[in-house]
């Protein structure tokens, strides 16, 4: 646990709670679901017990690396704009592999806690098709008929759209079958919102989908699942067991990891710990991903 402050190494044992910064006039805030606890050596195969056994900070009392469910706020004016909306209101606990347990159902009250109605929501920008993604776009409201957000546009990569019958084949036709009438597909280059721009990253899905988000002279890269725990920023060689394909995304990941660490660039982790929020800084004197607020 050398070069963490204390403070530091409780965070990455700890889903983050709200967490807001400001680019300019835009005000952009993590809108937390819920959490995930995941297999370590299931969700980076390419790690040892070594490993885990010489960075314990990064693991909880039962052995599991800790990770956020949630989304991506952006406010710019009166205008809203959620990128992702967690797991929904449900709990879901799997035998083996890389996913122990995953939990939503926060991210209404964490809206209300914002400020934020679901009808401020005019869209949502998902970075990919997971249901850790697509919760609260494609799950009825407890007790209700329609998903949280149907009154949005649902913005989708064109080329992950496309691919929408590798989902069908996983079993996730249902939510296929939710998201369809109100898709709006967008094209890598576009701006989706006043300053928010897309970028497809393929390697995690097909059409995997990152977020620059520009103001006050900074920019915001919100790249999804290109990244799942802070430890890869310092090891980018290491895939997730999630990946569809591992050698593309290492090669996107290395890429990502200088681009972050150039100046007036900060990160967005949406899987990461409490520690959502951060900027890269390869100075030897630590880990590389350092939070904003640290």
């Amino acid at each position: 646990m050398a070069d963490l402050t204390v403070d530091h190494a409780v965070r990455l044992r700890r889903p983050a709670g709200i967490r807001s910064i400001w680019l300019g006039d835009t005000k952009v805030s993590y809108v937390p679901d819920g959490d995930v606890r995941l297999r370590p050596l299931h969700l980076l195969k390419d790690t040892t017990d070594e490993v885990w056994a010489a960075h314990p900070e990064y693991l909880d009392a039962t052995g599991h690396l800790v990770g956020s469910v949630g989304g991506l706020l952006v406010e710019h004016g009166e205008r809203a704009l959620l990128i992702d909306t967690g797991f929904g209101p449900q709990t879901y606990e799997a035998p083996d592999g890389p996913l122990g347990v995953i939990q939503g159902g926060a991210l209404p009250e964490s809206l209300a806690a914002l400020g934020r109605s679901p009808e401020d929501i005019e869209a949502v920008a998902f970075t990919h098709l997971h249901p850790d993604h697509l919760g609260w776009a494609c799950h009825p409201v407890p007790g209700g008929e329609q998903p949280l957000l149907a009154h949005a546009d649902y913005l989708i990569s064109e080329v992950e759209w496309q691919g929408r019958d590798l989902l069908e084949a996983e079993g996730m036709a249902e939510q296929v079958a939710a998201l369809a009438p109100r898709v709006r597909t967008i094209a890598d280059g576009q701006e989706v919102f006043p300053g928010v721009r897309v970028r497809i990253t393929p390697g995690h899905t097909v059409g995997h989908a990152e977020y620059v988000i520009t103001g006050g002279g900074r920019r915001l890269i919100a790249f999804g699942d290109a990244v799942h725990s802070p430890i890869q920023i310092d090891h980018p060689e290491w895939s997730s067991g999630f990946d569809h394909d591992p050698a593309l995304t290492a090669g996107h990941r290395r890429r990502l990891v200088a681009e972050l660490a150039e100046p007036g660039t900060i990160g967005f982790g949406v899987h990461f710990a409490d520690v959502v929020f951060g900027h890269v800084r390869q100075d030897g004197t630590g880990p590389a991903w350092r939070p904003l607020d640290a």
